[in-house]
């Protein structure tokens, strides 16, 4: 009886960290796609991983060392992204701390973000993630942007 109860305790945990593991994967895939679509230019892929509402904010310096809190839109940043420039929005992050509480997911990710092969800035992406019916979508992005002292 003590080996089936330790038995079904083994596999009830087995199963929980499969599950984590998984819907952790799924988070990635959901942010690296919205990588991907900011590469690619196409407003219309980086939308599919976006809840309605979505929000985004981002934290830098003034010249004077204060702090300042910019806010913009879904779709302000999707019509630059879609909009021709020059130079590949290419963010390079790599996924830190990832967690997972049910329909609720935060992704800590460093980055350096270049336009084509030319550094520009780096920081730090803070994202949300909510499971919906159509998978995980982004429901708020923050970061922070300097030019020196970037995390390897």
């Amino acid at each position: 009886m003590k080996k089936m109860i330790l038995l079904n305790l083994i596999l009830f945990f087995t199963f929980k960290l499969f599950a984590q593991q998984t819907a952790t994967d799924a988070v990635k895939q959901t942010v690296n796609t919205m990588f991907d679509a900011m590469r690619k230019g196409d407003s219309t892929l980086l939308k599919s991983t976006f809840a309605k509402g979505m929000l985004l904010q981002s934290v830098s310096n003034s010249k004077d060392g204060k702090a300042n809190l910019s806010t913009d839109s879904a779709d302000d940043f999707a019509k630059a992204i879609g909009t021709p420039h020059n130079g590949v929005y290419d963010e390079r992050i790599v996924f830190g701390d990832v967690k997972v509480d049910g329909d609720l997911a935060s992704v800590w990710a460093p980055y350096k973000f270049y336009l084509g092969d030319k550094f520009s800035h780096c920081g730090v992406d803070v994202f949300q993630l909510m499971k919906t019916a159509d998978g995980w979508k982004i429901i708020y992005i923050v970061d922070t942007r300097r030019k020196d002292n970037c995390i390897e």
